[in-house]
């Protein structure tokens, strides 16, 4: 079965954990308040596509491609990011649940997390050089061997980031934040 090529079109109020959506290369396609819940995302092309107020959580995301994709407002809790395509992968999250979610070694330079709740993400061995964390939620976030030159967490709240194990070079944080980078001394700042 050839795979389908869907250009510019609206999935809205879509219940895709009952019946998958159709594998193939979605090019300019809006899903809006679509449930994607616990279904198989695998293989399928995002190109310059938007996700709006839709429930990603626990999707299948083996050699999914999202090249330009923007997710606004959506559920997507316990996602593995690492399993994507990463051939072109350029996402950004604003006022997204991403708790429990796994970003281990994707390359991440430049992206944007506007508002995102991001408690429990892991961060390992990623490259968020230069990349815009702001107004998120760090709490637990897992952060070793992460590539932070120059990434702006000035206005992110509850992180907790050992200096001596991650490159924070050139990196913005703001007080009180930046406590987070001293958490590890077990300190007691008056």
């Amino acid at each position: 079965m050839n795979p389908g090529f869907f250009e510019e079109q609206t999935f809205e109020r879509q219940r895709y954990s009952d019946t998958p959506l159709a594998r193939g290369v979605y090019e300019t396609c809006t899903f809006r308040n679509c449930d994607f819940s616990s279904s198989d995302l695998s293989e399928i092309r995002f190109i310059e596509s938007e996700f709006i107020d839709c429930n990603l959580s626990n999707a299948r995301l083996n050699k999914t491609s999202f090249q330009e994709v923007t997710f606004t407002n959506c559920k997507m809790l316990g996602l593995e990011f690492d399993k994507c395509n990463a051939l072109g992968f350029s996402v950004s999250f604003e006022g997204c649940q991403l708790d429990h979610s796994t970003f281990y070694q994707t390359k991440l330079d430049r992206f944007l997390f506007i508002e995102a709740h991001l408690q429990g993400v892991d961060f390992t061995g990623a490259s968020l050089k230069n990349a815009t964390l702001r107004q998120c939620d760090l709490l637990d976030a897992t952060f070793e061997n992460t590539d932070l030159e120059k990434a702006d967490l000035s206005t992110s709240i509850n992180y907790s980031l050992d200096p001596e194990l991650n490159n924070i070079k050139g990196a913005r944080f703001s007080f009180p934040g930046v406590l987070g980078l001293l958490e590890k001394y077990r300190i007691e700042i008056v």
